[in-house]
């Protein structure tokens, strides 16, 4: 009697792993789908120009998107402290370089308002990043 018992115990200790296989493809087919959706981005409509500016290493990019937010890095600033996050910024810093990416819809008011701000914070040099011009 003992030896039916063994036999039956060592039965059911084997695992299926078929179905643990589907499921764990399933997931994966489920995330490949879904990981390129989840990349958000700050969108902004930069305007054309016939020569297209890329931000050279070492300098920080600056976004002001059409409602008027302020963005340093992908982090959304207040424009109230911007000037003491630059300076907080570029403290140890020798060269101090900020990319201006602006929405075309933003009025030309509030980026000069940005760039004086930008200036206040001692930073001389300000790159400003648009798109190429397609020529038709």
């Amino acid at each position: 009697m003992k030896k039916k018992s063994l036999q039956l115990s060592s039965n059911l200790s084997e695992i299926n792993v078929t179905p643990m296989v589907d499921v764990m493809l399933v997931l994966l087919i489920i995330f490949m789908v879904t990981a390129p959706m989840m990349q958000s981005g700050i969108n902004v409509n930069l305007p054309s120009a016939e020569t297209k500016t890329n931000p050279s290493s070492g300098g920080l990019i600056l976004t002001i998107t059409k409602d008027r937010y302020v963005y340093m890095g992908d982090k959304n600033i207040n424009v109230y402290l911007l000037e003491s996050r630059l300076k907080n910024y570029f403290v140890n810093e020798e060269k101090k370089i900020v990319f201006l990416k602006a929405d075309k819809d933003v009025t030309y008011g509030f980026v000069i308002s940005v760039m004086d701000i930008i200036k206040k914070a001692g930073i001389e040099t300000v790159g400003m990043i648009v798109e190429k011009e397609d020529k038709r």
